[in-house]
């Protein structure tokens, strides 16, 4: 493509040389450079591309962006090699991206979902109501990248960086994906990732103080400004009016047709007579024109709220209420509350929740609605921040029945050393534990303890399918061990 239609949308270029080039690709990666490409320099929080600009060039680029501010005579380009200067060259990489990959995101109808929590489990909600309407769906978010059942990909970041997600795009758009629903982080907001996507329906779930720090957001204003460029993008909404900061983003974007939904406050989608088990949450909603009792299978309150917001995407596209109903029932989130069937019918449940706040959040949803015991299995990761070790240890002995103190990811930390830590906290606590340093001998007698009165909540790994220790990644998938574990049990009885 003409290096002239690349640059289109881009407003404050600089350029050094002449835009009359055939551009053979784009990449902001100097080790993936080929002959004929722009280079792309961006500065990132760890490494900076600007350094790689004469390697690009010995590898074949033929035209490179710098960002404004940058030493141009410190880079050593040569005078038949094009040099554009953009104000941002984050935001130039995903503009650029869409223009080189014919928008493919025109090519389909795109939603967004932002918010601090939610976003998986609604993702995956709206993708199976869509897919059992009949749609080719695709899914790009924390977990993975998919095209209906089928994974393209396990995901490093919540949002990919604007050139993968667009040449994601162009590959969803050949395989005749209809609709695709992705998590929006307010990262990939803040760092120009999704500029040049062409929403078609965004969806603000919740906002809760997280990702404050030097790398992400300086305060909770700059990171509820960074989840409002969504509403900018497009103007079809859906809100969580519950939710303090949704609320008032009606008001905000009065020109916007936004949707809201809640339990509380008052919305045009509205959930009343709800039941919460430690099994399943069902409630009534009207849908189209009559009250409908929708069920499940994901534990919880909040689980109420994803649904409500999956139901608001289900009627812009006319999709029926036994559609919907099915497919809510149906859907399974990888590791997000995900309750793992069994053949005692025990209420066991993966979660992700590997921080003390995603810890506690879990713990308490499961406590206000089990009638039983809630069992608590969980470790904290080695080579990472073991300030939050000795905090687990007191959030799960103040709200769990029982502890069982295991291994996450020990990586090449010693477990014992862990668990120590997490012990510390507990002792604080008047809570009843017992430290199972193997992860599967802890799962075993968690499953020998419980009954079906009760739940066990295996929090950590969520999705992951592996183990590591010392550095190696051993297989891993609770799931299978669960099973596993329970056939042995019931071959020994």
């Amino acid at each position: 493509m003409n290096l002239k239609e690349i640059l289109l949308g881009l407003e404050g270029l600089k350029v050094k040389g002449t835009l009359d080039l055939e551009i053979k690709g784009i990449e902001n990666n100097s080790k993936n450079v080929k002959e004929g490409f722009l280079f792309i320099a961006i500065k990132g929080f760890s490494t900076d591309g600007h350094q790689y600009v004469e390697n690009v060039i010995e590898n074949g680029a033929i035209a490179v962006m710098v960002e404004e501010g940058c030493d141009l005579k410190s880079l050593k380009v040569p005078a038949d090699v094009t040099i554009i200067m953009a104000p941002s060259t984050r935001m130039a990489l995903s503009i650029t991206a869409s223009n080189f990959y014919g928008h493919p995101s025109k090519k389909f109808k795109l939603i967004g979902v932002t918010g601090t929590k939610g976003k998986t489990t609604t993702t995956f909600m709206i993708k199976e109501i869509l897919q059992r309407a009949g749609k080719k769906v695709g899914l790009i978010g924390t977990i993975a990248t998919y095209i209906n059942d089928k994974k393209i990909k396990d995901s490093d970041r919540t949002t990919p960086e604007g050139l993968e997600l667009q040449q994601t795009f162009a590959q969803m758009a050949e395989d005749g994906v209809e609709v695709v629903v992705m998590e929006v982080s307010s990262q990939s907001l803040k760092l120009h990732r999704v500029d040049g996507c062409n929403f078609d329906i965004v969806i603000f779930t919740n906002f809760s103080e997280d990702h404050i720090s030097q790398n992400e957001h300086t305060d909770m204003q700059d990171y509820f400004q960074s989840k409002l460029k969504l509403f900018h993008m497009c103007r079809v909404g859906i809100v969580n009016t519950d939710d303090l900061y949704g609320a008032k983003i009606p008001n905000m974007f009065p020109d916007n047709d936004i949707t809201t939904y809640g339990i509380d406050n008052y919305a045009k989608l509205l959930a009343k007579d709800i039941t919460i088990t430690n099994s399943y949450v069902d409630f009534k909603v009207k849908i189209t024109d009559r009250n409908e009792r929708v069920k499940t299978g994901i534990p919880g309150r909040f689980s109420v709220y994803n649904s409500l917001a999956a139901i608001c995407v289900a009627q812009k596209f006319g999709i029926s209420p036994e559609i919907i109903k099915e497919a809510l029932l149906e859907v399974r989130v990888p590791g997000r509350s995900e309750m793992v069937d069994n053949k005692l019918e025990l209420p066991i449940m993966i979660d992700y929740a590997h921080s003390p706040e995603s810890l506690q959040n879990i713990l308490q949803a499961v406590k206000s609605y089990t009638r039983g015991k809630v069992i608590s299995v969980f470790g904290c990761g080695g080579d990472r921040d073991n300030s939050k070790r000795t905090v687990m240890g007191e959030i799960s002995g103040r709200i769990a029945d029982f502890t069982f103190i295991t291994s996450d990811n020990p990586r090449t930390e010693k477990p014992e050393k862990i668990t120590e830590q997490i012990e510390e906290g507990m002792k604080k606590t008047k809570g009843k534990y017992k430290v199972v340093v193997d992860r599967t001998e802890a799962i075993k007698e968690a499953i020998q303890m419980a009954t079906k009165r009760d739940i066990i909540v295996l929090a950590g790994k969520g999705h992951e399918l592996y183990q590591e220790i010392n550095g190696v990644k051993n297989d891993f998938d609770e799931r299978i061990i669960i099973r596993d574990l329970i056939d042995e049990i019931e071959k020994n009885k």
